[in-house]
């Protein structure tokens, strides 16, 4: 009787999320239908949209009769989640002058949250002109239909201190990354999300190198929430930071925390075995379960059962393929 209730389970989820995923599929969204002509041109004009830095990737994971109840809930939360529309808010409240030994410019404090409800990790960076400006000469090469209607602050030759001028600039930046968002294909861009989010993972890299694994697990952890609302569609892509956070934690002899960072990172590679990161992860999870006391034959089956399949290969530890990330 109790493996005949779970069969009933199983088949009720597999219904439920037929049906979210034919809705997905069928129904325009209504960030879609709200689009900026800009964008729906946009769509027209990308004739292979595979090319794309960023890909949505819940396309390569779909239910299916193997997946066990608990896998069936993850897929469904996931599901879910992908049909709420997300937007992201951007704000420049304030800057400051920084002045260094012969250069002298302004710091613009942009803080990014999500819209819809209260969004307590809300993310605070800060960019100069700068930045803004290799942007913007960035996506002109990638994307030069698309922005050809976007306009840039320029500079002036004096007054670029004077509070009239950076308050204009705060408010004309404010305005050019809400309108870069609003536009599908920019914002899956890799230039894109790294103006927002490079920096501080080069920061965070370089302490991890330096084996300062504290300040670096700071900076992993504040800059990871911006990266999961700036790549919801492609969760794959924040799996090296991820593993960065558990490297930290493991180093740090915070082996529960390593290990719930690892399961996040597991999860998203449920279905790409193939990445870089699997192997490394996983071997990684099968030590820290055995020292947690947890279950680590399962992950061991996983690993003997890739063996099977792949070349013997040179693998890389976590730390290694880590240490290795945003070297440049």
């Amino acid at each position: 009787m109790e493996q005949d209730s779970h069969c009933t389970a199983d088949r009720e989820l597999l219904e439920a999320v037929s049906r979210i995923t034919t809705f997905s599929t069928t129904s325009p969204s209504d960030e879609e239908q709200n689009q900026p002509k800009a964008e729906i041109s946009c769509q027209v004009r990308k004739e292979n949209p595979e090319k794309d830095d960023l890909q949505d990737s819940s396309a390569s994971l779909s239910p299916n009769s193997s997946m066990t109840t608990k896998e069936l809930q993850e897929y469904w939360k996931n599901e879910k989640r992908q049909c709420r529309q997300v937007k992201l808010l951007f704000e420049i409240p304030s800057t400051r002058i920084v002045e260094h030994h012969l250069s002298k410019y302004v710091m613009y404090k942009i803080i990014i949250l999500q819209t819809g409800s209260f969004d307590s990790n809300k993310s605070v960076i800060e960019r100069r002109y700068s930045d803004f400006e290799k942007l913007h000469r960035n996506l002109l090469e990638e994307f030069s239909e698309e922005m050809e209607d976007v306009t840039f602050p320029k500079k002036t030759l004096t007054g670029n201190f004077t509070e009239e001028i950076i308050n204009e600039r705060k408010l004309a930046f404010k305005d050019y990354l809400r309108l870069l968002y609003s536009m599908k294909y920019i914002r899956r861009s890799k230039k894109f999300i790294d103006f927002l989010t490079r920096p501080e993972l080069q920061e965070a890299y370089g302490c991890l190198r330096g084996g300062q694994y504290t300040k670096a697990l700071e900076i992993l952890l504040e800059v990871i929430g911006l990266q999961e609302r700036l790549t919801r569609g492609n969760p794959v892509s924040i799996v090296p930071t991820l593993c960065a956070v558990v490297v930290c934690h493991k180093d740090l002899e915070n082996p529960a925390s390593a290990f719930e960072y690892g399961e996040k990172a597991l999860s998203r590679l449920r279905v790409h075995t193939s990445h870089r990161y699997y192997i490394p992860l996983l071997e990684t999870m099968i030590t820290l379960a055995y020292e947690l006391g947890k279950d680590f034959l399962s992950l061991q089956e996983k690993l003997e059962e890739w063996k099977a399949k792949k070349d013997p290969i040179r693998v890389f530890t976590l730390k290694e393929l880590a240490v290795r990330e945003y070297v440049q």
